[in-house]
């Protein structure tokens, strides 16, 4: 006799970088949306979708001498042999969709638009492959007044979301300030484009590794504890020491205000014009900051922010958070930064042939809500779970039904048993539940006009204090039997005495 095929079951898995959330956390992210998005209305920007599905090459992530444009973004080939990508942030389709109906948009255009982001690249803590993102965004306005608006925005944002001052910095630099250092050190032109990406992905891990590990990148290069090696940029011990001393020119010793980081810096960089320009927009932003009241507990100007993605042209800014938490596992997790942005003028470029200045500020959604969860001030207050109409009698379901549109129509959260099981079994679902009141009518109850209603909550805490069933049976707390017309104003009394209606 010949074996039967085996049967293939997929493991149920979530892939890697990748979750589920509960009901809990997903109403918990929707509330956190809600605050910011109540912080973007405010300053104006009106809402937009665009598709979470973009050409390749309108993203610029198209890689000609590639089988598949994977870097950094999940693609895929159409039926015309076009490459399509899942996008990597909400920027590269609003530059595309700005492009596409320029002609029509109000300028500037003050946009915000929330959804989920996929990057192909190493998930960890707190750093997922698919994440939401909450942007907002000024297209067509030339001035720094845009940037700084984008940073006091941010702040303001944190802010709403329960973060305290202290607790949090809006750390802003600017990307001409940087191209003007590498030009005093002699890393300026075409030529040196990979040296300089080098010396910039360096600075950026100032805050990890400090003056003596970025000074190894710098230099010939650096291993790390598991004993991998990072190549250098292979700068001279002289150009070291100028991008070390840059760096740590902010706020330090002497420099307790925006604008004494900006005389130490005008000392290194101000020969060049283009670092030049760069301080003075900085100047310039410090300038509105003072006159809405944005001091140094809320928004610095930071040596070592770069932000890595390339289309950045003018002021960069990042949302850090600066507590340490513990994981499940106690270990500590600094999130650090949790938002970022900065301005893109060249972006809208790629489609149109003439500049379209641009600024934009992104909120990391779900890794704001991995750091709010562990420091223990993420909103994750349930609703309220819903009132369960038993179905004891199949013949009956329309009777059970009205009984739960009564309670719909009176605004109580109800739901009919579904399920095909009995009334034991019906009573473990609604406990499972959460459900605060079963509501019952069998023919005993249908023949005396009747409904019996369990306070299912102040059953369970008098449980506690009932350790003799016979005494459990005899008293049968927490169940009253009603007039069936009075099941609405009887059901709305027991959640009443527990805080759940307000109705």
């Amino acid at each position: 006799m010949s074996k039967s095929p085996k049967t293939f079951r997929p493991k149920a898995r979530v892939p890697k970088g990748l979750r589920d959330l509960s009901a809990g956390m997903v109403r918990a992210e929707l509330r956190m949306l809600a605050r910011i998005r109540e912080v973007y209305e405010r300053y104006g920007f009106d809402p937009l979708e665009t598709s979470a599905i973009e050409y390749a090459d309108a993203l610029g992530k198209f890689l000609p001498d590639e089988d598949r444009p994977n870097e950094g973004v999940f693609s895929f080939q159409d039926d015309d042999e076009q490459w399509l990508s899942l996008r990597y942030d909400l920027t590269a389709p609003l530059a595309r969709y700005v492009a596409e109906n320029y002609d029509g948009l109000p300028k500037p255009f003050r946009r915000y638009q929330t959804g989920s982001v996929w990057r192909n690249e190493k998930p960890g803590p707190g750093r997922f492959r698919q994440f939401t993102q909450f942007d907002a965004d000024t297209v067509a306005a030339p001035g720094v007044a845009a940037d700084a608006e984008m940073c006091m925005m941010g702040a303001d944002c944190l802010e709403a979301l329960g973060i305290p001052r202290g607790l949090y910095r809006i750390r802003v630099n600017n990307r001409k300030v940087l191209d003007g250092l590498l030009e005093t050190i002699g890393l300026g032109g075409d030529a040196n484009e990979l040296a300089r990406a080098t010396v910039l992905r360096s600075i950026d891990k100032f805050d990890k590794l400090g003056r003596k590990g970025v000074e190894l990148l710098l230099g010939a290069g650096r291993k790390d504890e598991s004993g991998d090696f990072t190549k250098g940029a292979g700068l001279s011990p002289s150009q070291i020491t100028a991008v070390a001393d840059y760096v740590e020119s902010g706020l330090g010793e002497g420099a307790t205000t925006r604008k004494l980081v900006l005389e130490n810096w005008r000392k290194i960089v101000g020969g060049s014009a283009t670092g030049a320009e760069g301080l003075d927009e900085l100047a310039e932003m410090d300038a509105l900051f003072e006159a809405a009241g944005y001091g140094l507990d809320r928004i610095e100007f930071n040596s070592w922010i770069v932000r890595g993605l390339g289309y950045y042209t003018g002021p960069v800014f990042e949302s850090d958070l600066l507590f340490e938490v513990k994981d499940e596992a106690g270990n500590p997790v600094r999130f650090g930064s949790v938002g970022s942005g900065g301005r893109y003028d060249g972006l809208v470029e790629r489609f149109k042939g003439v500049k379209v200045p641009a600024t934009g500020f992104s909120i990391g959604v779900s890794r704001l809500q991995a750091a709010l969860e562990l420091l223990g001030k993420l909103d994750i207050e349930d609703v309220a779970a819903p009132v369960v109409v038993l179905t004891l009698d199949a013949a009956r379901m329309a009777d059970y039904q009205q009984m739960v549109s009564e309670l719909r129509a009176a605004g109580i959260r109800a739901e009919m048993y579904l399920g095909g099981s009995g009334m034991k079994a019906q009573m473990k679902y609604a406990d499972k539940r959460g459900a605060p009141v079963a509501v019952i009518e069998g023919e005993d109850e249908r023949a005396k006009g009747e409904i019996t209603l369990k306070d299912l909550i102040l059953g369970a805490e008098m449980s506690k204090e009932i350790a003799d069933n016979t005494a459990w049976r005899e008293g049968q707390p927490a169940q009253v039997a009603v007039p069936r017309a009075r099941l609405v104003e009887e059901v709305k009394a027991i959640l009443a005495r527990h805080g759940l209606h307000r109705g």
